[in-house]
């Protein structure tokens, strides 16, 4: 007997992800631990390999279909070139159809008012994927007229789109029209987008840049948010890391970077304004003693926010060497769900981009994030003399609902004491 290629636990919260690309076809022969499939979650991407050698007899689930935990994706023979049995693949699909149902809208596939429920064996609602449901949803379509291709009978979002178009290119239904007017053709549920002749493109929304969109939105809606600004005269920390950074790398093998001072600055702030460091669950606040700060990385599916854990008990060199390490594992797409769990307050630099100024948004269910931008040289009026100082504008971006303006304010100034005054950030560790 051969055996089942089955979507593996993907971490907490992710109950399901879409498959991004098979590395291997039907006939390939494989080696074990070898990568068969690659999946896409809303956090990070994983890789299924091949839990013993044999031959890929069956893909069941093709790329972009949706898949729960726990779902059959594939046949492997074994040593013998048997294929896999499939008996355990419609209990493995209604398994998958229950949570499809779980995290579904309210009344998606139902039978809209006026339509019979669909008779019994027939309810494809139950049997479909999240992302056909999503497409009905979109198109108004009743799911209980689809039929599903696939077994055992799950309908997808291919089903789903094939029904759309077979609707659009039927006749209208007679309706009572005045004499003098001919029946109108039916209108499509969407029209078509226009190709202007290729000066357009359609390119589907990766898995995580919908979560990216849905969470953003959600952060804005469920809090309320508000930012304050204020400026870093940068020179100290500039003229620390000219002075020390040779002996720094020689001594740390990592560069002496200004992450390493922000998130010192970021940790004594919170130790004076600890609401900065809580989240709101329910009716209470949850205060947090310990400084797991969430650093937001730009990879090319999107932002990630990796964890610094316990910040407040690494050295410079430890900050700078694991947010390094973070930052390419973001960039290679290789973290795993445990780098970025948890966080109880975020730093991102747009200034690297070169943003002069924005608004960071919270990432919830923390209460508030750091904006860094870019070193501008500007000329700064000091005890009476205009002098041009390496400046960089910070923000502060807070939940007013536990954190008032003033502590807000007096937060950012706290960073703003720490960071012109490098040294006193030893005091703070």
């Amino acid at each position: 007997m051969g055996i089942e290629i089955r979507v593996p636990v993907l971490g907490e919260s992710i109950v399901d992800a879409v498959i991004a690309r098979w590395l291997k076809k039907e006939g390939d022969t494989v080696q074990q631990d070898e990568t068969l499939v690659e999946l896409e979650t809303d956090k990070v991407n994983v890789e299924v390999p091949a839990p013993q050698s044999g031959v890929l007899q069956k893909i069941l689930k093709q790329e972009g279909e949706t898949v729960a935990v726990g779902e059959v994706m594939a046949a492997l023979s074994d040593g013998a070139g048997q294929p896999a049995a499939a008996s355990a693949q419609p209990q493995a699909a209604a398994s998958a159809a229950t949570t499809d149902q779980a995290q579904a809208a309210p009344n998606w596939g139902a039978a809209p008012a006026g339509k019979p429920a669909p008779a019994a064996g027939q309810n494809n609602s139950a049997l479909a994927t999240p992302v056909a449901k999503l497409v009905a949803a979109e198109h108004n379509v009743d799911l209980s007229q689809v039929k599903g291709n696939n077994l055992p009978g799950r309908v997808t979002k291919n089903d789903v789109l094939g029904y759309v178009q077979t609707a659009q290119a039927a006749p209208a239904p007679a309706a009572p029209v005045a004499p003098a007017q001919p029946q109108a053709a039916a209108a499509p549920a969407v029209a078509p987008a226009p190709s202007n002749n290729g000066r357009e493109e359609r390119v589907r929304l990766s898995r995580r840049r919908q979560t990216i969109a849905q969470r953003l939105v959600e952060a804005q809606h469920n809090a309320a948010m508000l930012t304050t600004f204020n400026e870093i005269d940068m020179t100290a920390i500039m003229e620390i890391r000219a002075r020390r950074k040779e002996a720094f790398k020689e001594r740390n093998q990592v560069s002496l970077g200004f992450m390493s001072f922000f998130t010192k600055a970021v940790v004594g702030a919170l130790k004076a304004f600890p609401r900065l460091n809580a989240e709101i669950q329910g009716t209470d606040m949850i205060l947090k003693h310990y400084y797991d700060i969430g650093i937001a990385v730009g990879a090319e599916e999107g932002l990630v926010v990796p964890v610094l854990r316990d910040a407040d008990r690494k050295s410079f060199a430890q900050i700078e060497r694991e947010i390094g390490d973070l930052a390419k594992k973001a960039r290679s797409n290789s973290l795993s769900i445990s780098d970025l769990q948890g966080g109880t307050f975020t730093i991102t630099n747009g200034g690297v981009f070169g943003s002069l100024l924005s608004t960071p948004i919270l990432n919830a269910p923390q209460v508030g994030i750091l904006g860094m931008h870019k070193i501008q040289e500007r000329p700064m009026a000091i005890k009476g003399q205009v002098v041009i100082r390496p400046m960089m504008y910070v923000a502060l971006s807070y939940d007013h609902r536990i954190v008032d303006g003033s502590g807000a304010v007096q937060f950012l100034v706290r960073v703003k004491e720490l960071a012109e005054d490098p040294e006193s950030l030893l005091l703070e560790g």
